[in-house]
């Protein structure tokens, strides 16, 4: 199991922090984070807003790739397709876990599910990573 700091970058001063993930124990193959659904996080009609949802999505499976880069790689987010299935409202928060699908050499595939706590799926999203060789 990866613990929370283990392969934690610092995540100040971004929008991990600003939309207020938290991230979760995980493995190797799988992250597991939360995000608030308020006023960071929400629509102007008191619902999670789809972008945050994404955003969420990329941030979890950045935080996964880069478990996984050698020291002198990096990861780097190429394409990000969701699908929102439902709402939430402001009040609440939504799991994301990512799983990794694919792990090659250039490139990490990732499919996150974002639910609701009550177990409904929210968004289904899917992110390719491209892992690079830092300069």
């Amino acid at each position: 199991m990866i613990e929370e700091t283990t392969c934690k970058p610092d995540y100040s001063n971004s929008m991990a922090e600003h939309l207020g993930i938290r991230f979760l124990p995980s493995t190797e193959d799988t992250v597991h984070a939360e995000m608030p659904v308020d006023h960071r996080t929400s629509q102007p009609f008191g619902m999670l807003n789809g972008g945050a949802s994404l955003a969420l999505a990329e941030i979890v499976a950045g935080h996964g790739s880069m478990s996984l880069c050698r020291e002198d790689e990096y990861a780097c987010g190429v394409q990000v397709s969701g699908n929102h299935l439902s709402a939430v409202p402001v009040g609440g928060k939504v799991f994301a876990t990512g799983k990794l699908i694919h792990r090659g050499r250039s490139s990490h595939i990732w499919n996150i599910d974002i639910t609701s706590p009550q177990g409904q799926l929210v968004s289904t999203v899917r992110v390719v990573n491209f892992i690079l060789k830092k300069k």
